[in-house]
């Protein structure tokens, strides 16, 4: 017997890589793993709804939750998680020498709505004093012109928000200073450490400092469903979930392994035992309960953000199947 065919947008990450490769497969689906980047998995599935099931951007779930149709639903899988203290540059000659000084700045964004941003400027408001409407933001393509928001957004009268020229780009735009500061998700190809700099030159200490302080490992994505495809079969939310589990487990016994390097990092061995005693022993976990504090952390951002009309709660986010398993 053939399983239910479905499609799921993603990126290769070691956590799902086996069912990339068919060594865990959802109970009852033939599932068909369609490897891109974020940002082509983001764009077709945010715009288009090409796939049954998808990565996404987990701001971009949380606005299209508030969309009419709420086209898509979750389950609490977080393939994406990062600190993002590394991920804010800017320009060496912008007088920005601590978070304070991006206050009045230029700051630049691909997209206002995405998730790094999000947690960014929530963290430099709630541990560094400035406030999310303190800035001009500035989005647009950052390495190609033209780049738009996936889904529209409407924000409040006292966030200041520009588009780039059709021509420019904001990796460009901050080493030559028509922009003093960007918050992204990937590295600008214009970082040379010179003109363009971080605002946290020793990130790692400063990520772990803020790991420490708050217990959180800020959640980038989640996995989303077509609501019809859900609603059709609604089974699929749960088999889907415990796969989701069991690939990971099996990235976590190869990240275990000793007796040769499951990466290609020299002292890769090191750095996940440093990991484990900093973390524990799930630090990438999934599901809701064990995450309840950094997705009701980053629900607060969305709305102060003016992303979202009224702050949604954690129990709002996900299927139901997904909140309880059955015991013995």
């Amino acid at each position: 017997m053939t399983g239910l065919p479905m499609t799921l947008g993603c990126w290769d990450y070691d956590r799902v890589q086996p069912l990339m490769d068919g060594r865990v497969r959802p109970d009852g689906i033939d599932l068909r793993f369609l490897n891109m980047i974020v940002e082509e998995t983001f764009f077709r599935m945010a715009k288009f709804r090409e796939f049954d099931v998808s990565e996404m951007s987990m701001s971009s779930f949380v606005v299209s939750h508030f969309k009419e149709d709420r086209p898509f639903v979750a389950i609490p899988v977080f393939p994406s998680r990062f600190f993002r203290h590394s991920c804010i540059y800017v320009n060496a000659d912008a007088g920005i020498h601590e978070p304070k000084d991006l206050i009045g700045k230029r700051f630049g964004c691909p997209e206002y709505q995405m998730t790094a941003p999000v947690w960014i400027r929530g963290i430099l408001s709630d541990h560094y004093g400035v406030p999310v409407d303190g800035p001009t933001y500035v989005t647009g393509g950052e390495e190609t012109p033209n780049r738009k928001e996936k889904i529209n957004i409407t924000l409040p009268d006292n966030f200041k928000l520009e588009r780039i020229g059709p021509e420019d780009t904001l990796a460009q735009m901050l080493a030559d200073g028509s922009i003093d500061a960007f918050h992204t998700a990937r590295k600008p190809s214009t970082y040379d450490g010179v003109r363009v700099k971080r605002l946290f030159p020793d990130y790692v200490q400063t990520e772990k400092a803020y790991w420490r302080e708050t217990g959180i490992f800020p959640i980038m994505h989640v996995i989303a469903i077509r609501r019809e495809v859900y609603e059709q079969n609604r089974w699929v939310a749960m088999n889907l979930f415990k796969a989701f589990k069991e690939a990971q487990n099996l990235c976590y016994a190869g990240l275990k392994e000793t007796a040769a390097l499951k990466g290609m990092l020299p002292w890769f061995n090191a750095h996940v035992e440093e990991a484990f005693d900093l973390m524990g022993d799930d630090f990438w976990s999934y599901g809701v309960e064990k995450n309840r504090a950094p997705l009701d952390v980053f629900l607060r951002y969305h709305h102060e953000q003016g992303l979202s009309p009224r702050k949604l709660e954690v129990d709002e986010m996900f299927v139901p199947e997904t909140y309880e398993e059955f015991v013995i």
